[in-house]
């Protein structure tokens, strides 16, 4: 089995999964991408996963279904190109023979969903969407600051070698704003170098693994000192968990 990250628009990250004759892709925002990707390697689209209905994550999936006949599955609470298999919280999958647990993740949209594979190539694999990236979290758009931490709780659980599938490339950015909130974290420090380099290098910062993630994202350190200090000097009105998450989002939301 091969891992494919392929680039779209700006920075996205249309994820590819084959076998070296089947394959599927996860969050189609564009069909180029991945035409051409199956015309490199040869491959029959045969799956396509959508964890959320924003167009840089929907774009492509009628011309892919149109012209390759692969199935489509995403949220069922979200408005999805239809025709689509329906899923939430506990429905499982098969695709290319890889079993994916759905996790509803709301948050940055109302229905969210991510896709996990206990067992892929030795270790879980993760396709979070924009519900967790590494060193950050999405925007909540839809959901609260309550919600999104639910969610990274439960994206937080995994395993610790999961490998971490976001879909953006947002990760310089979100380090030079976790270097902010925690500027003593050394494996911080450290792995701001790691991506800086591999992006010098025209190379993915991803996939991240959700043991990395404990050590280095603030939206996923809620319960340290460290970042509820950073986080009350920010918003004074903080007071839990979840009053952090929102803040640091704001705060985020704000940073340049």
């Amino acid at each position: 089995m091969n891992l494919l990250a392929l680039p779209a628009f700006a920075d996205n990250y249309i994820w590819m999964v084959h076998d070296g004759q089947r394959a599927l892709v996860v969050d189609p925002g564009d069909a180029q991408p991945v035409f051409h990707a199956l015309q490199q390697h040869g491959l029959q689209l045969e799956t396509i996963l959508v964890t959320h209905h924003h167009a840089d994550h929907v774009g492509g999936v009628d011309a892919l279904r149109d012209a390759t006949g692969a199935t489509v599955y995403g949220p069922a609470r979200e408005n999805i190109p239809a025709p689509l298999h329906k899923l939430r919280q506990g429905d499982r999958i098969q695709a290319l023979g890889i079993a994916f647990d759905v996790i509803d993740v709301p948050g940055h949209t109302a229905g969210h969903i991510a896709y996990f594979a206990p067992e892929w190539d030795g270790a879980p694999l993760l396709f979070c969407g924009d519900t967790l990236f590494s060193g950050g979290c999405g925007r909540l758009f839809e959901g609260t600051a309550a919600q999104m931490l639910a969610s990274l709780s439960t994206l937080a659980a995994l395993p610790g070698n999961s490998r971490v599938c976001c879909t953006h490339e947002y990760t310089l950015g979100n380090l030079k704003f976790a270097r902010v909130v925690e500027p003593d974290n050394a494996a911080l420090a450290q792995y701001q170098s790691e991506c800086i380099a591999k992006r010098a290098a025209d190379v993915p910062t991803l996939p991240s693994s959700i043991a990395l993630e404990l050590e280095i994202n603030p939206f996923l350190r809620t319960r340290c000192a460290t970042v509820q200090r950073a986080a009350q000097a920010f918003d004074a009105s903080t007071f839990d968990e979840a009053s952090v998450l929102g803040a640091l989002r704001t705060w985020k939301n704000q940073f340049s």
